[in-house]
C-alpha cells in the first residue's frame, strides 16, 4: 500500500535530507513540508495523511505540544537532535523516535514499523470470485454472476447468469472456496446463491424457473443463512 506523510521540520538541511529518504521508497507518498507546527495543524483539520514525521523543536508550539493538543490520528515519526525527549515521544504512543542525524537505514527501520501497524490494522477484502478448473483451462466465476452449481455424476455444473460450466471440482472444494453465506450446500446434489433465490416454498427453491430441493441434511443451516438475511 501506499503511505500517504508529511515532513514537519524547521532545520532545512534536516528537511531535505527526510525528504531525501523518503522520495527513496517508492511506496511512501510525500503530500506536504511545513517548518512549524501550526501550519501542520491547519492543514491535518482537513486532510488527513497516514504518516507525520515531526520535528520536536519547533519554536514556542513544539511537536510535543501538537502531539498532546490536537487529535493526531495519523502514525507518528518523532525526529530531534535531543534524546531526553525520547520517553515523552513512546508515552504519545509514537511509531518511532528518530535521534538525528539518523542514517538512511535507521529510517528505514521506523518506517518498517509503520507497514507493520498497517499491516496489522488493514481490513481484508471479501473473496468475490473463484477460479474453476474446467477442460485445459481454469476460468473466473464471479459469485456475483452465479445462480446454482449442480451435481451431475463425477461432473459439478455451474450455472451463472450467463453460461453454464462443467467441471470436476467437487461440492467439498466449493464449500472450502466460498462462504455458506453467499452459495450454500442444500442437498447432496445442489448449491444454490442466497441472493439469487426467488422463492422458497414445501422446501424447494425457485432460481429463475428450476426448482431446488432442500434435503434434510442442509436444511437446518440453510435456513439459519436465510433467517439471518431476514433480519
Amino acid at each position: 500500500m501506499k503511505i500517504s506523510c508529511i515532513i514537519v521540520e524547521d532545520e532545512p538541511l534536516a528537511a531535505e535530507r527526510l525528504q531525501g529518504y523518503v522520495q527513496k521508497l517508492p511506496f511512501l507518498n510525500l503530500v506536504a513540508m511545513f517548518d512549524n507546527a501550526i501550519d501542520a495543524l491547519v492543514f491535518l483539520k482537513t486532510q488527513s495523511v497516514d504518516l507525520l514525521f515531526l520535528d520536536i523543536n519547533l519554536g514556542d508550539f513544539s511537536g510535543i505540544k501538537l502531539l498532546e493538543t490536537a487529535n493526531i490520528k495519523s502514525q507518528v515519526v518523532l525526529t530531534t537532535a535531543y534524546h531526553e525527549y525520547a520517553i515523552k515521544g513512546f508515552d504519545l504512543k509514537v511509531s518511532d523516535y528518530l535521534l538525528k542525524p539518523f542514517t538512511l537505514e535507521r529510517f528505514i527501520q521506523a518506517i518498517d514499523r509503520v507497514q507493520e501497524y498497517f499491516t496489522k490494522t488493514e481490513v481484508p477484502q471479501p473473496k468475490k470470485f473463484i477460479f474453476v478448473k474446467t477442460e485445459y483451462r481454469l476460468e473466473k466465476i464471479l459469485f456475483d454472476e452465479m445462480l446454482f452449481i449442480e451435481g451431475k455424476g463425477d461432473y459439478r455444473r455451474i450455472h451463472t447468469a450467463t453460461k453454464k460450466i462443467m467441471t470436476l471440482q467437487t461440492f467439498t472444494e466449493f464449500e472450502q472456496e466460498i462462504p455458506a453465506a453467499i452459495v450454500c450446500r442444500v442437498h447432496k446434489s445442489f448449491m444454490v446463491a442466497i441472493d439469487k433465490i426467488d422463492s422458497i416454498e414445501k422446501d424447494r427453491i425457485r432460481i429463475n424457473n428450476t426448482l431446488i430441493p432442500i434435503s434434510d441434511s442442509y436444511r437446518q443451516t440453510f435456513y439459519d443463512i436465510i433467517n439471518q438475511s431476514v433480519k
